[in-house]
């Protein structure tokens, strides 16, 4: 299959200069090489008539990569398991379906005044962190925050590092104002952890990524929750205090067309909103550093490994970016 590459350049240096209409992209031999080596790599299969439309949307994306690496920012895009999804698809089926409005959160944080270490990650400091999960074509980021937060409280308190139950709080967790598949915050979840008194092993209570029946079994339940911080409103000093000293720290942002194709390097956005209305997707910031001046977040995603830096990503950090210190919060296990 490689020996077609240069004819295959020479063919797309052809065939791309045609100007595109609107409605129908024309697709370039480069960007079908690229798109068939793509359905192989991700095991994918369609149907001829969705082979149609899935290329153009893949040629798309492509050329959106292409430009946007062409041009001087300080995060790369590349292709990934979403490469052949719009980002309206991308919503519907990974996002949540109502925006959570985070800002009901009552706070209890206070925070000291620093200094703070210049960098933290909680990944290197011992056996703190999960692996990255993989939320599947389900709205459940905040069960995966969630979780993600809890695990490594309990393994900072105690040395053992649990894998809980996402989908425990999908089924269960409905009368803290959390919608399963559709959304929910962290928040919010771990009061419901609390309340509930406990939350069960992913072994026993296995991730299926849709919405069920709550199966909670209190004999089984393997971690708990005594208390939750809440972070001040906007205060992205108070979160770096909580994960320099503390534990990971669960928060939510907006994601935009661009950060579904993000690949390495430092996300940052023009098109985002900074609001608390207008975050749809949660996750959880294990460290913090600086780089080339510019200071960032290390951010653990739930959309597998092979999504950006080995499933995780990198954010600017201290300007509120994408409202990423609208609701921050981590739990205070009890052990």
């Amino acid at each position: 299959v490689w020996q077609a590459l240069p004819q295959a350049r020479a063919a797309a240096w052809l065939v791309g200069a045609h100007a595109c209409g609107a409605a129908e992209l024309a697709v370039n031999s480069l960007e079908k090489f690229h798109f068939q080596s793509w359905m192989v790599q991700h095991q994918k299969k369609y149907s001829s008539e969705e082979y149609h439309h899935r290329l153009q949307v893949f040629a798309s994306n492509l050329r959106e990569i292409n430009a946007h690496n062409a041009r001087n920012h300080t995060f790369k895009m590349g292709l990934n398991q979403f490469s052949d999804m719009s980002f309206a698809e991308l919503k519907r089926k990974y996002l949540w379906s109502e925006p959570q409005n985070c800002s009901a959160t009552k706070s209890n944080y206070l925070r000291g005044t620093g200094p703070y270490p210049p960098s933290m990650d909680w990944r290197e400091k011992g056996n703190f962190v999960t692996p990255v999960k993989n939320q599947g074509s389900c709205g459940s980021c905040w069960t995966f925050s969630t979780t993600g937060a809890l695990e490594s409280a309990v393994a900072i308190a105690t040395g053992k590092l649990p894998f809980l139950a996402e989908q425990q709080l999908v089924d269960c967790a409905q009368n803290f104002n959390n919608h399963g598949c559709q959304g929910g915050l962290p928040s919010q979840a771990f009061e419901y952890i609390r309340y509930n008194k406990g939350i069960m092993g992913e072994d026993t209570y296995p991730y299926r990524g849709e919405d069920g029946d709550c199966k909670y079994q209190p004999s089984k339940a393997i971690a708990f929750v005594k208390d939750v911080a809440n972070i001040t409103l906007n205060d992205e000093e108070a979160m770096v205090e909580a994960v320099a000293l503390y534990n990971p720290v669960s928060f939510a942002f907006e994601v935009t067309a661009d950060f579904m194709m993000y690949r390495k390097g430092i996300y940052s956005s023009t098109s985002c909103h900074k609001t608390p209305d207008k975050v749809n997707h949660a996750v959880l910031a294990v460290g913090y550093g600086e780089e080339k001046g510019i200071p960032y977040w290390i951010v653990k995603n739930s959309w597998g490994p092979h999504w950006g830096m080995k499933g995780y990503f990198l954010i600017e950090r201290g300007k509120n970016m994408c409202g990423l210190a609208a609701c921050a919060s981590f739990p205070i296990p009890l052990v």
